[in-house]
């Protein structure tokens, strides 16, 4: 299969209508062709390409920001002599001296497929400001490693946020390509934009579902975001960062695993199967013990558990996002009294939970400590909002 970066490189007639125009780039570690040469510097070395600038995401063109609200600043590329702007530095949105830079911006950005990652959110700030100063944005498509399945429930009116870009469930089930779709069309955006498509994606074909095994090399598109594990696990431990437990940062699997030093795994685990055991399926879970390195807990031994999506993973019956809303309920059931909910800013927000904001209202947090909630009443909120959105999801496909 070849991703749009590809298809663009190899096809001089794809490029045929960059000609003449000034041409920047958004990009970040991920952003590589299917021989590992970095996307900037392989349209630099096209001598039909004008590149006159690039923009960095969240944690930096580069990747270098490793975690969450650390700034990367504007600089010149010392290769190619262009200006590299940040998008996660002294703006989100891109300024009229960034946009005068460009004719046409090319995205070319791995995503994980959940609501939270925040590069959605930087593509909408961008088709919002090219609509409004004429400007060509093209999307190079890459896959979805989490696939079609969708999950979670929408992010509810007022609760927009860099972490909640729309009115989407948290696992959408999009590529970026298609995401930019659905904001053009959410927001009546009037706007030159074009999708280079993959070729040949397969996202309901095994084993990797949405990732091509095999076909290619698996870049982190952000620090702790090392496998495709941890991207099929994401939609649902994301979650863990608005939770005082720590979600595996500082240890070689994050955003795999959870736990606490003052937690015990092994009941928590006992608890969910009792609970809930059809939202375990799809998948194994471990108990085990780490000590994180920094971040939370760091230098403290955790009792923990692993999501293990290998081995045994079923991708249409894991339910990512339940699983760790099963989790805290678990948590709160054996230790009512636990500080379950993280009080600090996060993503620069300092009026509404963390844990609320990542989940785009406080209907999850509610029903955790709800003592009387069942998974079954969770399950009637999120169901309705799934199936609203799999409509949305299908109108949109450009692979079927």
């Amino acid at each position: 299969m070849k991703f749009g970066i590809d298809r663009l490189l190899d096809d001089p007639s794809l490029r045929a209508p960059l000609k003449g125009r000034r041409v920047a780039l958004l990009a970040h570690p991920a952003s590589v062709t299917a021989d590992l040469a970095h996307a900037l510097d392989a349209l630099a070395a096209l001598p039909d390409i004008n590149l006159t600038a690039a923009f960095g995401p969240q944690h930096g063109l580069r990747g270098d920001k490793q975690d969450n609200m650390v700034e990367s600043p504007d600089f010149l590329d010392p290769v190619h002599g262009i200006p590299v702007f940040s998008l996660y530095g002294a703006v989100r949105r891109p300024t009229a001296t960034m946009l005068d830079s460009f004719d046409v911006l090319l995205v070319d950005l791995q995503d994980l497929g959940c609501r939270i990652y925040t590069f959605i959110t930087t593509l909408r700030y961008l088709l919002e400001a090219a609509a409004q100063h004429g400007k060509t944005v093209w999307v190079l498509d890459r896959p979805n490693p989490a696939g079609r399945p969708v999950e979670g429930l929408t992010l509810r009116a007022g609760w927009g946020s860099f972490v909640g870009a729309g009115p989407m469930p948290m696992r959408h089930g999009l590529t970026l390509g298609e995401m930019g779709l659905w904001f053009l069309r959410e927001m009546k955006l009037d706007l030159d934009y074009r999708v280079i498509e993959m070729q040949g994606w397969r996202p309901e074909a095994a084993p990797g579902y949405g990732w091509p095994l095999g076909e290619r090399d698996w870049i982190n598109p952000s620090p702790n975001a090392p496998n495709l594990s941890m991207a099929r696990c994401y939609a649902g431990t994301v979650l863990l960062e608005g939770s005082t437990l720590s979600e595996g940062r500082g240890t070689s699997r994050p955003l795999e695993l959870f736990g606490a030093p003052d937690i015990d795994a092994a009941a928590v685990i006992a608890q969910m199967h009792e609970q809930a055991l059809h939202w375990l399926q799809g998948c194994r879970l471990r108990e085990c013990w780490f000590e994180p390195t920094f971040h939370k807990h760091a230098g403290k031994l955790c009792s923990g558990v692993q999501i293990h999506v290998e081995t045994g993973y079923d991708h249409h019956k894991f339910k990512p996002w339940r699983l760790m809303a099963l989790a805290f309920k678990a948590i709160r059931t054996l230790q009512p009294d636990y500080p379950l909910w993280r009080d600090f800013p996060y993503e620069y927000e300092r009026d509404r939970l963390a844990i609320d904001l990542i989940n785009g209202s406080p209907l999850l947090r509610e029903w955790v400590d709800d003592a009387a909630a069942l998974p079954g009443d969770l399950d009637a909120l999120a169901a309705a909002d799934e199936a609203a959105w799999r409509e949305v999801q299908a109108s949109l496909w450009l692979y079927r």
